[in-house]
């Protein structure tokens, strides 16, 4: 089952009917994604599944009805094993970014977390899952497919935002705060930490 996040609200593609569920239903052949996405998109559905016995051919659908913009983050540990997040738009997220030419994603992630936070001497440890996401910009709808990595950092100045990303600050946070941060967090941010067990 692929999970992609519109608007922060669910909407899974998956093989498997489920029973007892209060989640809408679609069917592939029959539904117009980007009619479904819209409604999503302006709290007329709040979850839903979209059907097709096959996962994959639902994700290359979505990706040919909505342009895909690719992303690399981080999730970046430093030698206290605290995790470093970002605070921008009023919520606490993780530093990611758009991928430039000739760039591996590896690449991309790495410098969207010098980039947005300051932080360096960084190193990736292993792949986390990707992540999907939804997002509207100047009117249009864009499918973000953002490439997690776990890094280590041996870090040890004081973290600064990037200003004209609107990051506002930048944070170390000890594992156990790191529930209340995911309060004021985004869904697919969530899952990252559900498949890391860090919590």
């Amino acid at each position: 089952m692929y999970k992609v996040f519109v608007n922060d609200k669910p909407l899974f593609l998956t093989n498997e009917v489920q029973k007892e569920t209060d989640f809408q239903l679609f069917l592939l052949e029959s539904v117009d994604i980007k009619k479904l996405i819209v409604k999503i998109f302006q709290n007329k559905i709040q979850k839903a599944f979209l059907y097709h016995p096959d996962e994959k051919l639902i994700m290359k659908t979505l990706k040919a009805k909505i342009p895909v913009v690719k992303a690399g983050g981080g999730l970046v540990y430093n030698k206290k094993g605290e995790v470093l997040f970002i605070f921008r738009n009023g919520k606490w997220d993780l530093p990611k970014g758009g991928t430039e030419k000739n760039e591996t994603i590896e690449e991309t992630a790495m410098r969207e977390v010098e980039e947005e936070t300051g932080v360096n001497g960084l190193s990736i440890v292993k792949k986390l899952p990707k992540t999907y996401h939804v997002f509207k910009r100047n009117g249009r709808y864009k499918l973000k497919q953002t490439y997690w990595f776990e890094m280590k950092s041996d870090f040890e100045g004081i973290p600064e935002g990037q200003i004209e990303e609107g990051i506002e600050k930048v944070a170390w946070i000890k594992p156990k705060d790191i529930p209340t941060i995911l309060d004021n967090s985004y869904e697919n941010i969530k899952l990252l930490f559900e498949f890391e067990n860090v919590i």
